[in-house]
């Protein structure tokens, strides 16, 4: 049970909360009762049960997502994560709506399409790339609105695009990242992914370019707004961490190990967590 509940790997939620906090933020009236239903289901469910699906079939001995040494893994495991699964189709039928039903059914499928032996899209690494960051950002965020407000007229959700954009702009810099020190234990399953395609000093190239697109699109969203100013404040201590270790790793490839990739997720998840917080308590 333990070795499950690690493989859960429920902190990793924490570094998808943002895209939670930030579409409520957004979002012009929120129906509290279904906000906290999509928290838990999302946060609680969906993505540990991702989580414990892809350690199923990776079956890692070495580092990965925020697991320095993963314990062996169980047939319990994929069992766990199908129930899991089912648990927050029902409860999100239950509770919230049909429409997020069907987000949380085909991101479930996808997710495991990621790791499955006769599908595995993590061999191919543009369209995993791809996949990964639109389902788990511009997607998620436009289910979480979706699901919170579902009164918001069309005119209010086409808006909303932008900053759904955002956020897979976002992952499409921080996915590869965190695969940046695992290119031995990737090569070891044949598996060539988006970091290792793009090579360790490429995997930073590529952050810089979707992280100054990010940056583009705060600016067109917000526009010079007291908002746009709290999220340079906020957002000031990660790009300080991610310009020295990139500096860091010019000197010496390296410094792209595990755990400094454990601290830019950590920096980066609590800036945008208390940033996307502070913007979600300023609309009252």
């Amino acid at each position: 049970m333990k070795n499950i509940v690690i493989h859960l790997r429920l902190p990793f939620s924490f570094l998808l909360l943002p895209i939670f906090l930030f579409a409520l933020s957004q979002a012009p009236q929120i129906n509290v009762a279904k906000a906290w239903w999509v928290f838990f289901i999302l946060h609680f469910l969906l993505f540990p049960a991702s989580n414990a699906y892809n350690s199923y079939y990776d079956k890692d001995e070495g580092s990965i997502g925020l697991l320095e040494t993963p314990p062996p893994v169980t047939k319990e495991l994929w069992y766990v994560a199908w129930a899991m699964d089912l648990v927050g189709l029902i409860l999100g039928y239950l509770f919230v709506n049909i429409e997020f039903v069907v987000y949380l059914l085909v991101y479930g499928l996808v997710s495991k399409a990621y790791s499955h032996p006769m599908i595995r899209l993590k061999k191919y690494p543009i369209l995993s790339w791809i996949v990964v960051t639109t389902f788990q950002g511009a997607l998620t965020y436009v289910a979480v609105f979706r699901a919170v407000a579902p009164q918001a007229t069309f005119s209010e959700l086409i808006p909303q695009l932008v900053p759904a954009l955002i956020c897979t702009s976002n992952l499409l810099a921080i996915y590869p990242l965190t695969q940046i020190y695992q290119h031995e234990e990737d090569a070891k399953r044949g598996d060539m992914t988006m970091s290792r395609l793009l090579g360790i000093k490429g995997t930073f190239m590529n952050a810089c370019f979707w992280l100054g697109l990010s940056g583009g699109g705060f600016l067109y969203y917000f526009g010079f707004t007291a908002h746009l100013l709290l999220l340079i404040i906020l957002l000031g201590p990660l790009l300080l961490f991610f310009g020295r270790w990139m500096w860091n790793v010019w000197e010496d490839e390296r410094q792209a190990n595990f755990k400094n990739t454990m601290y830019l997720n950590l920096i980066a998840a609590v800036c945008l967590n208390i940033c996307f917080g502070v913007l979600l308590f300023w609309k009252f």
